[in-house]
């Protein structure tokens, strides 16, 4: 009896110990991209920057949103060759937005980072493809479905087509006014006792479909 209790210890002990004994001493590194014939080139005027200047304190609505004169950019995208392609617009500052889903983050207080300090909202004008009016079309399920939308609204995909189709095209120039709208919070929320930066971070994010 002791001889057959012995043999048994020793194999608890060794199942117990192997998952020790062939512990993984690598790591896996994977390199991923995609190789495509076509390429295109998006680009602003002012070189993508939206500057408000000095604005006082005192001229903030107490209770209600400040807007800020409207400014626009200037967008072109430059392919080789007629490409189909969308524009999305991803929000680095997510998490100050004052409406997720429509509006992007202004930024924190970087004095008091509670405090979020607006919104800022994009829109396609004059959009022009190939020489040519076209349709500024959205999507809020990547693609699947599509709408007339000129409002980038964060994450959804935006396209361009011809007049009166509702499914965007490739193209080889897309040349549109891109439109920002800038409010700051009411100054009820704001602790304004020292300068403080707006820091509006926007990236439009150009994906080929």
């Amino acid at each position: 009896m002791k001889q057959i209790s012995s043999r048994l210890l020793a194999l608890f002990y060794l199942l117990g110990a192997s998952p020790l004994v062939v512990a993984a001493s690598s790591t896996e590194l994977n390199v991923t991209g995609l190789i495509t014939p076509n390429a295109c080139t998006p680009t602003l005027s002012a070189n993508g920057v939206v500057d408000h200047g000095r604005v006082p304190a005192r001229s903030l609505n107490q209770y209600e949103y400040s807007a800020l004169p409207t400014q626009s950019l200037d967008l072109i995208v430059s392919c080789n060759q007629p490409v189909l392609f969308v524009l999305v617009g991803v929000d680095n500052r997510a998490d100050s937005s004052l409406g997720p889903g429509f509006y992007y983050g202004l930024g924190n207080n970087i004095h008091v980072p509670s405090e979020r300090l607006g919104t800022v909202s994009l829109a396609y004008r004059d959009a022009m493809g190939d020489g040519e009016r076209v349709l500024v079309l959205a999507s809020s399920n990547k693609g699947e479905t599509w709408f007339p939308e000129t409002n980038a609204f964060p994450n959804n995909y935006m396209g361009f087509a011809r007049l009166g189709t509702l499914v965007p095209e490739p193209h080889r120039e897309v040349t549109a006014s891109l439109q920002i709208n800038t409010s700051i919070n009411a100054a009820a929320y704001l602790t304004l006792k020292q300068e403080v930066p707006l820091d509006g971070s926007i990236v439009l994010d150009l994906r080929y479909l």
